[in-house]
């Protein structure tokens, strides 16, 4: 059974960073492409990055780009989401997905296996 553990969020103010990680285990992690998604209160979730497999292609939402960077190390069974310049709008969970099926997706549905998220909160 796959297993997706985040962490690394936090509360900090606008303009620092967080880095945060997802630990897979329970399959191998190089046949899954990873994403990361958002959730604010009341709000559905949004697509914030993906990575394929081998790290090979990357793709971000328009909101994150150029301010986040997602990686893996397929070594360590580890994903990660950098993130630089903070907003307060960026404040919300944080979900690790895990997906066999696509290269990569910005389809929530279409990622098998989800995180227990992270709180980010970012104040202004």
């Amino acid at each position: 059974q796959v297993m997706l553990v985040e962490s690394g969020g936090g509360l900090v103010q606008a303009g620092d960073s967080l880095r945060l990680s997802c630990a897979f285990s329970g399959g191998p992690f190089s046949d899954y492409a990873m994403g990361w998604f958002r959730q604010a209160p009341g709000k559905e979730y949004e697509f914030v990055a993906t990575i394929g497999r081998s790290g090979e292609y990357t793709l971000y939402a328009d909101s994150v780009k150029d301010r986040f960077t997602i990686s893996r190390d397929n070594y360590k069974n580890t994903a990660f989401l950098q993130m630089n310049s903070l907003k307060p709008e960026d404040t919300a969970v944080y979900f690790c997905t895990a997906g066999e099926k696509y290269t990569i997706s910005v389809k929530p549905n279409t990622y098998e296996y989800w995180g227990q998220g992270t709180q980010v909160t970012v104040s202004s």
